[in-house]
């Protein structure tokens, strides 16, 4: 496994003392309800209100603001100080913001990761180690019978949906520029979005170059969604759409066009590796020497901060228990591996791309 620099000090050593370690076991064993104490104490307001007061609330205050009883208050601000996200001057008896609890209040990734784990994954968390062991989001069962996820977007609870949306759109939409100075770097007429969703990044492709064509492959449910969501844009007649169930084997690529790229964003993620194969397979059979595919993925072994390699590997198990069961954040070494064995090579690799620590891999076929 290749890592970068940064993640190799990290991984490669011990980075804690044995009491550290010790403190650290502990605070994982306690971890879904410290999840849950967080996501509270900004459902009640909590931490925005000690924000709003660096001077400190005293619990009277707290109660007062939120409308809990006391015992609620005193659980949650006890909790709160434990895990660091406030601070108390045991003089005054008063409570102040702490940085841990400022980054929970103010950057916008760990509020949409809370909500995310807490409407999408909490309760399905609980079926990971039958998924693990069969292979099956056992944890989506709660939701519904589908196979996947992505079969069942449509029909999730309204909320549910929301949270799904923001995770995923929040990782993608802040690479959307860059991507774009790349892609047209080249020249391009038409464009297949494999996996397009609800063509967001369709309708900033049509709206960035006037000319270019853009098809949009994916579930027939996914298309309808589409649809709604491009209806009236002013470029949508250039956002055209193939219905196509990438899982079966036999479903070709559509071949009525040349594509000069074809782009996955935040998409091959979604698949275990022999689907991946097959997919690339397919795919380098409607190219030609001048198509190229650009793999647009956050691959954890390429990021700068521990954080973001966390939070990614954490998603690995988001795709196991929740939304296939099989398909995980890949590293390099794998997906380099799976696009040579589809019969392609990469071209080139653009990293650092966006807030999420997104890659490019440009890739064309193999001479």
């Amino acid at each position: 496994m290749t890592l970068t620099d940064q993640l190799q000090k990290i991984y490669t050593k011990e980075q804690y003392s044995a009491v550290e370690a010790q403190d650290m076991a502990h605070l994982i064993s306690w971890g879904p309800v410290v999840f849950q104490v967080a996501r509270l104490l900004n459902k009640y307001g909590i931490l925005e209100l000690l924000d709003n007061h660096t001077e400190g609330q005293t619990l009277e205050q707290l109660v007062e603001a939120t409308g809990l009883s006391e015992y609620a208050v005193k659980c949650l601000m006890e909790a709160a100080l434990t895990m660091h996200a406030v601070l108390i001057d045991d003089k005054t008896d008063t409570y102040t913001l702490a940085k841990t609890g400022w980054f929970l209040l103010n950057d916008p990734l760990i509020r949409v990761d809370i909500d995310f784990n807490h409407d999408v994954n909490y309760e399905g968390w609980f079926k990971l180690d039958e998924a693990l062991e069969t292979g099956k989001p056992a944890g989506l069962r709660h939701f519904g019978s589908w196979k996947t996820v992505y079969e069942g977007l449509s029909s999730l609870p309204e909320q549910v949906q929301k949270s799904w949306f923001g995770f995923d759109h929040y990782y993608s939409d802040h690479s959307f520029d860059r991507a774009m100075e790349i892609i047209f770097s080249r020249d391009v007429k038409n464009l297949l979005d494999v996996g397009g969703n609800t063509g967001k990044f369709a309708r900033k492709v049509v709206e960035y170059n006037k000319e270019v064509e853009v098809t949009i492959c994916d579930l027939k449910q996914q298309l309808e969604m589409m649809r709604e969501q491009t209806k009236g844009h002013e470029s949508a007649d250039r956002i055209h759409a193939y219905a196509m169930n990438l899982l079966d084997d036999s479903a070709e690529f559509p071949a009525d066009r040349h594509y000069d790229i074809i782009w996955m964003s935040q998409f091959l993620d979604c698949f275990s590796e022999k689907e991946i194969v097959s997919i690339l397979l397919r795919a380098g059979r409607i190219m030609d020497e001048k198509s190229r595919i650009c793999i647009l993925e956050t691959l954890w072994d390429r990021q700068k901060y521990q954080s973001a390699a966390l939070s990614l590997t954490m998603t690995s198990l988001y795709f196991t228990a929740i939304a296939n069961g099989n398909s995980k954040m890949y590293n390099t070494d794998d997906m380099s591996r799976l696009i040579s064995e589809a019969g392609l090579e990469i071209e080139t690799i653009n990293d650092n791309i966006g807030m999420g620590g997104h890659s490019m891999l440009i890739c064309k076929k193999k001479q």
